[in-house]
């Protein structure tokens, strides 16, 4: 299965981005009120400055309490972000988040983004292709 499939599954199209210069307060709040559990940073919501997770905001609260509440999603945003294309492997996309600890990617064509999936998406994806295989399989042993 391709990220291309991914995307045409998802219930939502585009993608959350916030500005570098969001408080970290209103980003906790959009990431509530949206039930989801990261956004991409980006200016123009086309280029990922980088990813602002629920992990990203409660590590820095761990650190220095409520007061990161007041700093800004590109002061606590994780700034390495790999991105994914159309037409990858959902095998090997889910291989990186794994060994890259993380659960959000962006997939981008031509240098813009036009999507994200989460590991969530990724596992959906593969567990639904996994049972049409095992009904296919199911029908040919049975003779249908």
């Amino acid at each position: 299965m391709q990220v291309q499939q991914i995307l045409n599954d998802k219930p939502v199209t585009g993608v959350i981005t916030v500005k570098p210069g969001t408080s970290v307060s209103d980003v906790a709040k959009l990431l509530s009120e949206k039930r989801i559990g990261g956004v991409v940073v980006s200016e123009n919501g086309e280029t990922v400055a980088g990813i602002l997770s629920e992990r990203d905001i409660v590590r820095a609260l761990a650190a220095s309490g409520v007061s990161c509440l007041d700093g800004t999603a590109e002061s606590l945003m994780t700034k390495a972000v790999e991105v994914c294309a159309l037409d990858e492997d959902t095998d090997k996309v889910l291989a990186r988040m794994t060994n890259g600890r993380f659960r959000h990617m962006p997939v981008v064509r031509d240098g813009a983004m036009i999507g994200l999936i989460s590991i969530g998406d990724v596992v959906k994806a593969q567990i639904s292709e996994l049972a049409m295989e095992k009904d296919a399989l199911q029908g040919m042993i049975m003779g249908y």
